[in-house]
């Protein structure tokens, strides 16, 4: 088990962890997000020793990381994949931390069996590609056969199928009730793997909640609509009481309405549906949700259309419904009289 208390860090005046709590459990994977800059690698780092806290207490399994008398036997971890000397091969690089930890050596073929690397075990790691250095540095956080792992973008590298086998491996490593701790900005991934999130932004602790929970706190679902009519069709569900949204693809996002709901609207008024589909809530959208003010770096979308300019945040899509009187609808939103008909004013 993982556990942090108060945990603080400073680089001259900038703050990169700030008074963290968090506990980090054996038997499930603990996914801990964050945008780039809030401080989870810096976080990784004084649970390990690498860094000194300025203020508070970051234990594993009671014990600081420097008072482990073999370290690799209890904390198995995955930095910086490439923190390897080029000319050594993958197998003497596992055999020195094998003998730094008392650690069998037949513990170094076993593992470079389980990551796909005996074929190149005795060739010098600088022809590695990106991906195979992956697979070393996971071999060495497994070597001990320890009972916490961390993991810093695990799957950065790899392809397909090394993906899908570092997470069934992380899985079966909490299964068998070790402590997993993998940090990821793959939202997908920590979507199929993670059973409970860590959430950080700007140094402080945003969330820590199971998957299920984060998700359904921070998301909501929705349903997704398009037509040739989109101008009466947003005014039209605007009034039945539904929230609306245009999207940027010329869709309507409708929220607090079922599928059936909108057709039945739709099709009593005579208005085409090219698209009806519900979405569902998802992790990214969650996260985008949670952490929106603690993004440091903004970059704006090449032809977008939106003018957003790089460190600009952009809008959150317009709400759909009868604007004040004397306005005008927004581009590609057609005006619609009293009536009901195009044209005239959009009141």
């Amino acid at each position: 088990m993982i556990h942090a208390r108060g945990l603080t860090k400073h680089y001259g005046p900038k703050v990169a962890v700030d008074h963290a709590d968090f506990t980090v459990r054996p038997g499930r994977v603990t996914g801990f997000l964050g945008p780039n800059g809030a401080g989870k690698s810096t976080t990784m780092r004084l649970i390990l020793g690498l860094d000194h806290a300025n203020e508070g207490d970051v234990t594993v399994n009671g014990k600081h990381y420097r008072q482990l008398g073999a370290p690799l036997c209890e904390v198995g971890a995955l930095l910086e994949a490439k923190a390897v000397h080029g000319g050594r091969s993958a197998y003497n690089h596992l055999l020195c931390l094998a003998k730094s930890n008392g650690i069998p050596r037949r513990r170094v073929d076993e593992v470079l069996g389980l990551v796909g690397l005996e074929k190149v075990a005795k060739k010098p790691s600088r022809g590695f590609s990106l991906g195979m250095g992956q697979r070393l540095g996971i071999a060495g956080a497994l070597l001990g056969d320890p009972g916490v792992l961390m993991f810093d973008e695990p799957v950065n590298g790899l392809d397909p199928e090394g993906i899908l086998w570092i997470r069934n491996l992380m899985k079966k490593l909490a299964a068998e009730g070790r402590t997993i701790f993998v940090s990821s900005h793959l939202m997908s991934e920590m979507a199929l793997t993670a059973d409970h999130l860590v959430v950080i932004g700007r140094g402080r602790i945003l969330a820590e909640t199971s998957t299920r929970e984060f998700i359904a706190a921070n998301a909501t679902s929705h349903v997704k609509v398009r037509s040739p009519q989109l101008g009466e069709l947003g005014s039209l569900l605007s009034r039945h009481g539904w929230r609306v949204e245009l999207e940027g693809d010329q869709s309507l996002r409708v929220f607090g309405a079922r599928t059936a709901e909108i057709g039945d609207t739709a099709a009593d008024h005579g208005l085409r549906l090219h698209e009806l589909s519900p979405v569902q809530p998802s992790l990214e959208e969650a996260f985008m949700r949670l952490t929106g003010d603690a993004v440091e770096y903004h970059a704006g979308i090449p032809g977008n259309g939106t003018g957003t300019a790089a460190g600009e945040r952009p809008e959150a899509p317009a709400a759909v419904g009868p604007p004040p009187p004397g306005s005008r609808p927004p581009e590609g939103m057609p005006s619609e009289s009293r009536d009901g008909q195009r044209g005239g004013d959009w009141s």
